[in-house]
């Protein structure tokens, strides 16, 4: 069969290396610390691996043994049959998919160990056989695709392919995390270019920047460590297993909330919103996500503790003429809580539009700023060539004055940054203009978080203790001498404990005298 998909790599890797370093940078270790069952259990995911070779049978296949895992985890699936034992008839050993495993789920060394179970598939054969026929379907929920369709330009073309995609997603509530590919000259390939899939870039190396090639949107979604896509992104569906776990048993809230909660849309709009921004991370109002970093470095704990905010419904609803101004309402409430997320269907009209208001107050503290992150997420519907333009916007509402907006008319994802925002109350909005593309009422996810860290001094027997919230993570501890320009600030080397939702280092009392301040990349 011709070989329409190609590894995202170069090469047979025949050993891999996983990072302990890794593991921490992705929000895995904290997580870990704060609640040890969260390791992927009951979850099934799916591994598809392109062949590294044109050997029949072809080399796509896991190592129970090289990850550490059991062969009853298994299944494997090519165009020569299925199988349930390794060695087999079906497929033959790859290095790369070892190492994208280990990332993954490996025993010691991957973000979801506890995962149900793993269907292995042929990537050409997985392509072939469900990802194109119109009722398709797989038992996984999470699928991890470190390949790239290999043509240039690919055949059939990218936005042939996003759309099986995205109708396969929609279809089966399933999420697929795809390699963005490792050409820092060239663009973003599929299939991480679907709409309602995450592409996934690298932070620690090369790899294939946005804008997508058919229409300008911002892709990939998220970046994470690996030195290769390949490598990166299994981290990504680690942290989506992960997180539909925690889903599912109703960490985002009791009863039919788990179905939200498990939801593409939602788990898309939590982990993009716990991302953590890199050095040189930047977006737009029409550009939500930055050209190779996307949202930023993903972080599961960060994304967990949103989930753990619960649902919250927004305070009130408007219906201004289409194209009319949309300031803050009249409702005098606001959302109790300042991490969360929403899970909505949103309805306008031929002549108005809809505006969904959420409502917050940022306490004046000792802490002179607050950072405010909001991401809103929707999916191409099935069959769709084109998608509702949803939009999200944040007021001042004692102004009235726009604040920051994220509105771009061909992506399915908006988001807010502002390190900076001051105390006051504030009004996260959500708006469909009138006559939508697709139709009049969209679902759409909504994740948020506004939130100002203090640190906290104080003597203890043996000295000092310097002490923040865990939550959200990505800080480091800084200290120095004076605060005369330019001051030179350096990383205080201890490592913080957790301790009753804080950390906590320790220090001696002798000293010298110092200024500490808290960062993030």
């Amino acid at each position: 069969m011709h070989k329409l998909i190609q590894s995202s790599i170069l090469g047979l890797l025949s050993t891999f290396a996983v990072h302990a370093g890794s593991l921490d940078t992705v929000g895995v270790t904290l997580l870990r610390q704060v609640d040890p069952t969260l390791t992927g259990s009951g979850v099934r995911v799916a591994q598809a691996e392109a062949s590294l070779s044109t050997a029949t049978p072809p080399t796509f296949e896991v190592n129970p043994a090289s990850i550490g895992q059991l062969e009853s985890l298994f299944n494997y699936s090519s165009s020569s049959g299925t199988a349930t034992t390794f060695p087999n008839s079906v497929g033959q050993e790859s290095g790369h998919a070892d190492g994208v495993a280990n990332n993954f789920y490996g025993a010691s060394a991957g973000v979801a160990p506890s995962v149900a179970h793993v269907d292995n598939y042929d990537a050409d054969y997985f392509y072939q056989n469900f990802i194109l026929p119109a009722s398709a379907s797989i038992p996984g929920r999470i699928v991890n695709q470190s390949f790239v369709f290999g043509t240039t330009p690919p055949s059939p073309p990218q936005t042939t392919i996003d759309l099986q995609y995205d109708s396969f997603a929609v279809r089966n509530n399933v999420l697929f995390v795809s390699g963005a590919g490792n050409d820092p000259g060239g663009s973003v390939n599929p299939p991480a270019t679907c709409y309602n899939g995450i592409g996934v870039g690298v932070v620690d190396g090369p790899s294939s920047p946005g804008p997508t090639p058919d229409n300008g949107r911002c892709k990939p979604d998220l970046c994470a460590p690996g030195g290769a896509t390949s490598f990166s992104t299994p981290f990504v569906s680690g942290a989506a297993t992960i997180l539909l776990q925690a889903g599912l048993r109703g960490d985002g809230g009791a009863g039919a909330i788990t179905n939200d909660a498990s939801d593409i849309r939602t788990l898309k709009a939590l982990l993009l919103n716990g991302a953590i921004k890199p050095a040189g991370w930047t977006n737009g109002a029409t550009t939500p996500l930055d050209a190779r970093y996307g949202a930023g470095v993903v972080n599961v704990f960060n994304s967990w503790s949103q989930l753990t905010g619960q649902k919250r419904t927004f305070i009130e609803a408007t219906s201004p003429s289409s194209g009319t101004s949309h300031p803050p309402g009249a409702n005098t409430s606001n959302i109790s809580t300042l991490t969360g997320w929403d899970f909505r269907s949103i309805t306008n009209s031929t002549l108005n539009d809809k505006v969904n208001h959420y409502y917050f107050n940022l306490a004046a503290t000792n802490v002179a700023r607050y950072t405010a992150t909001a991401t809103l997420a929707w999916n191409r519907a099935l069959a769709q060539n084109g998608i509702n333009n949803l939009d999200l916007f944040l007021y001042d509402t004692s102004s009235g004055n726009l604040i920051a907006s994220s509105v771009s008319a061909v992506n399915n994802v908006e988001h807010l940054y502002l390190p900076k925002l001051p105390s006051g109350r504030y009004d996260l909005q959500v708006r469909i203009p009138a006559g939508g593309v697709v139709g009049n009422t969209e679902t759409y996810a909504l994740a948020f978080e506004f939130f100002a860290h203090r640190l906290t001094i104080s003597k203890t027997a043996g000295g000092l203790s310097l002490s923040w919230p865990i939550a959200p993570t990505g800080f480091s501890l800084q200290s120095a001498t004076n605060l005369n320009p330019a001051i030179n600030w350096s990383a205080v080397a201890a490592t913080p404990s957790v301790s009753t939702g804080s950390n906590v280092v320790a220090l001696p009392s002798d000293l010298p005298s110092q200024f500490f301040r808290l960062v993030r990349p």
